[in-house]
């Protein structure tokens, strides 16, 4: 259990302070510095899989065209989730994007209302329509909805949502899915290269380096939250996950210096009071759970 609750928070805090490492690569276009993310993070996968000789499943999963399928559709939108946050960080939107997160717990309630069936009790019903007024606050005040935070919780939710479904676990299907990215950012970077666009070839080594590390920077942490999930329940998990928001919204407004005044103070406040509501929620789920195994052990 200790394990994993260090595990959780070392993966959530490095997501959290990842405004600082993009911050530092400003003057790298977002398109750019996606397509790095994606060719060294295969470089890294490629290197623990060396390490841990763990190469026989990768045969049979690409010879599975459903299963390659699926995975297209789930690398597309990490992706898609990638170069929008890259971007918002950039452009001075750390606050916004912080908002995605936030709401992207929601978003997976009512992807899995929508999509696997799943039954929502009155409690969550009553935190998402509580989230939707503060979006509605937001978009009422501003003129328009927060989109950088509705795209990123939505492709998120709809990559948590396909990887739910799938056959491979969280090395393997990071692998697959880097994989099939692979060959669209080598063909971006040469093209670039070719043209003389290429920021990495006349950037500084320290920012060549920094470049090389968004590996390690996008892997480690993804492999930690997995490790994380087979040590402590999900509702733990959940519940610690909002470090990552946090950590954004005060990198935001305390080092980069985005404004946070009432509007959005009242916007978020709603969704903050959502998301205590659904936490709330799935404790009691999980005590009642482990009141019912409880039971049932004592009456075997």
């Amino acid at each position: 259990m200790n394990s994993g609750i260090a595990y959780a928070l070392s993966a959530f805090v490095m997501w959290g302070l990842f405004p600082i490492y993009f911050k530092t690569l400003h003057r790298i276009p977002a398109l750019e510095m996606l397509a790095h993310r994606m060719a060294w993070s295969l470089v890294f996968i490629v290197g623990v899989l060396v390490v841990r000789h763990h190469w026989n499943w990768l045969r049979p999963a690409l010879r599975d065209r459903r299963l390659v399928a699926r995975f297209a559709a789930s690398a597309v939108l990490l992706s898609a989730n990638w170069g929008i946050y890259i971007w918002a960080v950039n452009a001075g939107h750390i606050v916004e994007a912080s908002l995605g997160y936030f709401i992207n717990p929601l978003i997976n309630v009512v992807f899995g209302y929508a999509f696997l069936r799943e039954r929502l009790r009155p409690l969550q019903w009553c935190a998402v329509a509580i989230a939707a007024l503060g979006v509605a606050w937001l978009t009422w005040q501003n003129g328009a909805p927060p989109w950088i935070s509705l795209a990123l919780a939505a492709t998120f939710g709809g990559y948590g949502l396909l990887r739910k479904t799938a056959k491979l676990g969280a090395l393997e299907g990071l692998t697959l899915e880097t994989v099939l990215l692979f060959p669209v950012a080598l063909v971006y970077l040469t093209a670039i290269g070719l043209a003389g666009a290429s920021h990495f070839s006349h950037a500084s080594l320290g920012v060549q380096l920094l470049l090389a590390a968004a590996g390690p920077v996008t892997a480690v942490p993804l492999l930690m939250f997995a490790a994380a999930a087979r040590r402590i329940p999900l509702s733990m998990l959940g519940l610690i996950q909002y470090v990552t928001p946090t950590l954004q919204l005060l990198t935001g407004v305390l080092i980069y210096g985005e404004p946070f005044g009432s509007v959005r103070l009242i916007g978020y406040g709603a969704i903050w009071v959502a998301l205590a509501l659904y936490s709330l929620e799935g404790l009691r789920g999980t005590l009642a759970a482990a009141r019912a195994a409880r039971s049932a052990r004592v009456a075997g």
